[in-house]
């Protein structure tokens, strides 16, 4: 177990109210010159490293980049402000394909027809089909040439790669991991975990602020901010908890895998059918005793005392992002869900979504994605103009494509301190949530309708921006800091003794700091892969309908079944193999930890 003072940086421990001004948590690495030239004409300002490749390359043509994307959600052309950015820098247009929206069908299709596309962001798991299928492109020769990218080649590009030693002997550079960060394999430097109880300050205050000692205590404050607060002030519905289908990709229903990871057990990726603990432990998801099952009870009670969103079963991500952006729904899990909401003028009053602890927790956090997070960037083999599409994948790892892919405008979302360092304005305190109009000079609509649709990065936010010394992460930066000192910060530090709630877990011994582990853990044959298919359809169909049983026998009866019913699938033979899948994870996270 991680000692507290290697876990986590102190130094990042003061943020609370999270602003999440562009997505999902992003950013990078590199050095720039003059920021400000990209804040008035993004086709005049430099490229941060890019200079020597651009004036290489011929940007006369149009260049229209097919994106495969596994982490996207939105599917078309990149329009608004990014959209323009890129069009006038490189210009290329992004024409986004994403699994996510258009099925799972849409890889198998892509992928027997010869081409997934130009751009591709796929799973660890994709690359042990795509390169020996020669779908993608090998980039070890290119990624020499590019002023970005090419520091990362020893520490992060090629341990990833040669982790595909069975289809990648040569060890060459077929793929760049996602979420890259440069603190350390065993350090956790984020204020919050991944995945842990948050409420509303308010809401949770204006029924007394109850001690949580299980499940069932989170159900009855739940019942009890519902009875007290079911509507908006605008007199918008409120829903306690609010459960979406169109992320469960991995075989099981991912709102339930998530919440497993409060009681110290997590689905690794590229598993479907256990779950790991810290300490190496294996538990078949259709055990009677595992998480996985306590959270579908954890739903399924919800559900039977009127406090899941009835357009659960039909709703999309977007649609729920919509109502976290107005404050409709109580129970949060992700850290980064704060930041469709909170705001420091919301701070100052109180007003915010924060940690709750639950008494019973043992929450198992992963650490900086050193390595890279279970997804990577490659180049497909038969791209049209791949120098220019590596040009531009540079580009997304210079700190100018950081800034603008994690902060967006200088002068609009941030400006410069007296010191040197960043500050939001006071349009980016709040241009996420508000979807606030950019000038026309930028692109004109809203802010959050042009940020990025890619929906990932290269290199993460837990990188240091090389002009300020700091995170790119905004809620990293000292301004933030000091700014995010409000009554909702201080009264929370003040009730739980601690200065956020990762230094809470800490002090109270209720988390498992594991190292990150991002690597290849083999591909299923295609036997495997059949009934792997067959077994996920089939849990997470089941998974929904004992969710929203009518009664506990109708919930009993569906677990029973489906426990049965998954052994005639092959059951037995897909856990081998996930089985075979942890070892690797056990002793990678024990060798980190031996190296620390």
């Amino acid at each position: 177990m991680n000692k507290p003072s290697k876990a986590i940086k102190k130094s990042a421990l003061l943020s609370f109210a999270s602003l999440f001004l562009v997505s999902v948590a992003l950013t990078g690495c590199g050095d720039e010159a003059n920021n400000k030239a990209a804040s008035t004409d993004p086709s005049k300002s430099p490229n941060s490293g890019t200079e020597a490749t651009s004036k290489a390359l011929d940007h006369s043509k149009p260049l229209t980049i097919t994106v495969f994307d596994n982490a996207a959600n939105y599917q078309g052309e990149q329009k608004g402000w990014y959209g323009k950015l890129i069009k006038d820098k490189f210009n290329i247009t992004l024409n986004i394909l994403a699994p996510q929206i258009a099925g799972d069908q849409l890889y198998k299709t892509r992928s027997a027809a010869g081409n997934l596309g130009d751009l591709l962001i796929v799973n660890n798991n994709q690359l042990e089909e795509l390169i020996p299928a020669g779908l993608i492109m090998d980039l070890t020769d290119k990624i020499k040439n590019t002023p970005n990218l090419s520091k990362y080649v020893d520490n992060h590009f090629k341990p990833f790669n040669a982790a595909f030693q069975k289809v990648n002997p040569s060890g060459k550079i077929y793929a760049l991991p996602t979420f890259e960060a440069d603190t350390s394999p065993t350090t956790y430097s984020e204020q919050i975990p991944y995945s842990s109880p948050i409420m509303p300050w308010d809401y949770y205050k204006g029924v007394g602020a109850p001690k949580l000692n299980n499940l069932d205590d989170l159900l009855n404050v739940l019942k009890q901010m519902h009875e007290k607060y079911p509507k908006t002030p605008d007199g918008k519905p409120i829903a306690p908890i609010t459960l979406w289908k169109d992320w469960d990709s991995r075989g099981t229903m991912e709102n339930a895998r998530w919440l497993s990871n409060w009681y110290g057990y997590e689905q690794p990726e590229g598993t479907t059918t256990m779950q790991l603990n810290a300490k190496g432990d294996i538990v078949p998801l259709i055990d009677d005793n595992s998480m996985y099952k306590k959270i579908l009870q954890f739903y399924f009670k919800a559900n039977q005392m009127g406090l899941v969103d009835p357009d659960s079963p039909t709703q999309d991500w977007n649609k729920v992002s919509e109502k976290l952006t107005n404050k409709q729904v109580f129970l949060l899990w992700y850290s980064w869900e704060t930041g469709f909401y909170n705001t420091i003028e919301r701070g100052k009053k109180g007003d915010g979504n924060v940690a709750i602890p639950i008494a019973d927790t043992h929450i198992i956090q992963s650490s900086d994605a050193y390595y890279g997070n279970g997804r990577a960037f490659a180049i497909g083999s038969k791209a049209n103009d791949p120098d220019r599409i590596m040009e531009f994948m540079d580009w997304l790892a210079s700190p100018e494509g950081l800034r603008y892919y994690v902060n967006g405008f200088e002068g609009f979302n941030y400006e410069k301190t007296a010191d040197g360092k960043f500050k939001l304005t006071e349009v980016g305190q709040t241009a996420f949530q508000k979807n606030t109009p950019v000038p026309d000079q930028y692109g004109g609509g809203g802010y959050q309708d042009g940020q990025s649709k890619l929906n990932t990065m290269i290199i993460s936010d837990f990188a240091k921006d090389p002009m300020t010394g700091e995170f790119y992460n905004s809620n990293y930066w000292a301004a933030t800091i000091e700014a995010n000192k409000t009554a909702l910060t201080t009264d929370w530090q003040n009730t739980y003794k601690a200065e956020n709630a990762t230094d809470y877990y800490l002090k109270n011994k209720m988390i498992d700091i594991v190292p990150n582990i991002n690597t290849s853990l083999g591909s299923d044959s295609s036997e495997i892969k059949n009934k792997r298919s067959q077994i996920s359809d089939y849990v997470k169909n089941t998974s929904w309908k004992m969710v929203f049983a009518k009664n506990q026998a109708e919930f009993d009866k569906l677990w029973e079944m489906m426990k049965k019913d998954v052994i005639g699938l092959g059951w037995n033979d897909v856990f081998a193999s996930d089985t075979e899948k942890a070892q690797k994870i056990i002793k990678m996270r024990a060798d980190a930890l031996a190296k620390k």
